[in-house]
Parts: C-alpha cells; sequence; structure tokens
C-alpha cells in the first residue's frame, strides 16, 4: 500500500512538472505584432505604499518624473502608513502628492483597499502599483498606455533588479523573476492567456477594480488579484518594455521571512478560491485557472512530493544497503547543471553581467531548495503577519540604466 502511495505521489509530481515544462516552451514562439495604434493617452494614478522608505523613495519619485509621456496624464501619490521616519517629508520633497494614510492598515492590500475608495471620483483610467524601494524605467508608462488602448484591464510590466550583484541572495531573487517573466508570464503572452500579477509595477483599469470592490483578504494581494481575474476570465496583460527595478533582500533572514508571506498568501488564496478556479475553468476553459490552481497550491505540492521522494529514497537503502549509487549522484548532477544552464540562458537573454551574477548562478539551487522549510512552515503556522523590508539601496534611474 505505501508503496502505491509514493508511486501515486510520484506520478503526479511528474505531470506537475511536465505542464510547466510544455507550457513553458511557448515562451519561444515568436511575438505576434498587435497592430494597435497609441491614439489616446490615458489618465494614470501612481500609487506607492509607503512606510519607513526615506533612504529610496526619493529616487522612486525621481524616475517618475523622468516618464517619456504626457506630465499632464498622471500623478503620483505616497501613501505614507505606520511610519516612524521621514518618509513624509521626503516623499513632499521630491514632489509626490503625499497623504497620511488616515485608516489602520497592516499590509500593502490594506492600502490599496483604502485609495481605491478613496480615489473613486477622481479622472483616470487606472491604477499603477509600485513599491517605494523600485525606480522605474522611462518608458514604463508609455508602454503602460499601449497595454490600456490593446483593451486589457490588468497589466503587469517587467520586474527586473537594481541590486542583483550584491550576493547570492539577490542573485537569486533576480533570477527567480527571470524565470518567471520569460518560461511564464512571456509564456502566456505568447498564446494569448493570462500573466500573473508580481507584486509591484503592475497595473489595474479603475472601472475593473471598482466592480471588483477589491480589498485583499490574503497575505498576498497580487496573487489575490490574478487568481480573481482568472476565475472571472479576464487577460492579464504582460508588459516586457514597462520595467520596474527593484531592490532585493541580500539577508536570509529577511528572505525567509518574506518567501514565508508569500507560501502563506498563496495556500490561503488556494482555500479561499480553488472552488471558483474549477468553476472558472469548467465554464471558460481558461488555462489561468489551472495556472492559479496549481500555483496556489505549490506550497504543498513541494512538500508531500519531497517527503515522498525522502521516503522512497529510505526505503531503497533499507533494502538494498545502499546508501549512494551511481545513476543517482549523476541525476542529481544532471538537474543541478541544467538549472544552471537555463539560469544563464535568462541571464544572458536580460543582457546582464554573467560574471556580476555568478554566486546567483551558483547558488539558486540552493535558493529553492529553502524553500521547503519555508512552506513546511507555511502549511503548519496558522497565523503569519505581513512585515516590513526595510530598504537602504539608493540608485538613480540614470545609472541603473547605465550600468545595465
Amino acid at each position: 500500500m505505501f508503496n502505491i502511495i509514493l508511486k501515486v505521489i510520484s506520478i503526479f509530481f511528474v505531470l506537475y512538472g511536465l505542464y510547466y515544462a510544455l507550457t513553458s516552451i511557448f515562451a519561444f514562439l515568436k511575438p505576434k505584432k498587435d497592430g494597435v495604434k497609441d491614439l489616446k493617452n490615458h489618465k494614470f494614478s501612481i500609487i506607492i505604499a509607503a512606510r519607513n522608505e526615506e533612504a529610496v523613495i526619493g529616487n522612486l519619485i525621481d524616475s517618475l518624473k523622468k516618464q517619456n509621456y504626457n506630465k499632464d496624464y498622471y500623478d503620483i501619490n505616497v501613501i505614507v502608513n505606520n511610519s516612524t521616519d521621514k518618509t513624509y517629508q521626503v516623499s513632499k520633497k521630491h514632489g509626490a502628492k503625499t497623504i497620511k494614510c488616515p485608516v489602520p492598515v497592516k499590509s500593502k492590500g490594506e492600502v490599496l483597499h483604502y485609495v481605491f475608495n478613496e480615489f473613486k471620483n477622481r479622472d483616470i483610467d487606472a491604477y499603477i502599483i509600485f513599491d517605494a524601494d523600485n525606480v522605474v524605467h522611462p518608458d514604463f508608462l508609455k508602454a503602460m498606455n499601449h497595454s490600456l488602448n490593446c483593451g486589457y484591464k490588468v497589466a503587469q510590466g517587467f520586474r527586473d533588479s537594481k541590486n542583483y550583484q550584491d550576493n547570492w541572495i539577490s542573485g537569486s531573487y533576480t533570477l527567480f523573476y527571470y524565470l518567471q517573466n520569460f518560461f511564464f508570464n512571456l509564456s502566456r503572452k505568447k498564446i494569448n492567456s493570462s500573466a500573473c500579477i508580481n507584486g509591484t509595477g503592475f497595473m489595474v483599469e479603475k472601472r475593473f477594480v471598482e466592480e471588483l470592490d477589491f480589498n485583499p483578504e490574503t497575505l498576498t494581494e497580487d496573487v489575490e488579484l490574478t487568481t480573481i481575474c482568472a476565475c472571472k476570465n479576464i487577460k492579464i496583460d504582460f508588459v516586457k518594455d514597462a520595467i520596474t527595478y527593484d531592490e532585493q533582500p541580500t539577508n536570509f533572514k529577511v528572505s525567509f521571512k518574506q518567501r514565508l508571506r508569500w507560501s502563506k498568501g498563496n495556500l490561503q488564496c488556494w482555500k479561499k478560491y480553488h472552488r471558483d478556479l474549477v468553476k472558472g475553468f469548467i465554464k471558460n476553459h481558461n488555462i489561468s485557472c489551472i495556472d492559479m490552481y496549481l500555483n496556489n497550491l505549490a506550497a504543498f505540492i513541494q512538500v508531500v512530493s519531497i517527503i515522498a521522494l525522502l521516503c522512497g529514497f529510505i526505503e531503497k537503502v533499507i533494502t538494498t544497503k545502499v546508501v549512494f549509487s551511481l545513476v543517482g549522484m549523476v541525476s542529481l548532477l544532471i538537474s543541478y547543471l541544467f538549472t544552471v544552464i537555463v539560469s544563464l540562458f535568462v541571464t544572458i537573454y536580460n543582457k546582464k553581467s554573467v560574471v556580476g551574477m555568478v554566486p546567483g548562478l551558483i547558488l539558486f539551487t540552493l535558493f529553492v531548495i529553502t524553500w521547503f522549510p519555508i512552506n513546511i512552515v507555511s502549511l503548519l503556522k496558522k497565523n503569519i503577519n505581513w512585515d516590513h523590508i526595510g530598504h537602504n539601496r539608493s540608485m538613480d534611474i540614470d545609472q541603473i540604466i547605465k550600468s545595465s
């Protein structure tokens, strides 16, 4: 009976991997020209939720003021919440409309809910959401305007890093986003399916978010919005020319906490929306419903799969008395080298310094492995808080573009 259970789990894990492997191939398809002319300049409200971000918020605002877009068609709003430093003063000094959040909030999702209600009467077409530590490419709004003109209600930009060369952790985060950008978001774009919102640098149409009355109830408002879009058969655009440069963690303890929140938030989304995702797939035959069902359940799938593999390994050691086998060692080596090669490909594809990415390339596998204990904690721990992550890497957009 035990062997049957292990085989069933193994088969499911193989099918799970094959699904993502096969769908990722579409990223290599030739892109289609949309033929849409940007006859309309849409009005944007840029929203930045900020808590103790005095060291970095100025660079973000400055980069937004350098957009190659009509300055009369966007405004910059910093929503300061739970702040004990000079974030408010720095934001005003750099020319942003700065608001002290008047209601109690514990997460970015709650800040966004406040903003969407407060800005209902504003004459705007869409919101653009950034984190305070970001800096933004000058063509970001131009690219998002094109997405709106193509008819998309929600769009995700390209998430890049401003400190990918710091150490193996920041390098691994960068590779994680490059892999997601190429093998998931771009592949979905090529088959006219839906990308994923991944935290920052995304757009949502004002009318659409008001129809949703979007009020995130999980730790991951980005995943929750993506899941809702899948259930409602709303396609999320991937806009590779709308580039956001993000500050990645360099400390493992900070990384552990952040990824723990991600894993727990995904599980919360699965618990809340799994029935709606099944109904959405049956009704609309929407592949995005499968994507989000599996994505939100990823922590559980990884933990069960690895435990099954360990149990199978232990059973084999007990029955054969062989701890290490040549086939097993070669398989592990091939898997590791394949990960390095794929990571190297996305590094070169995104025109980044291979030398600067070496620590991340070598240790990205370790970064992925550390998700195992993170996912175990996410499954066992009931309450996980939204912890603020401090940022201190002050970099000007011109400096980043010059070094890229």
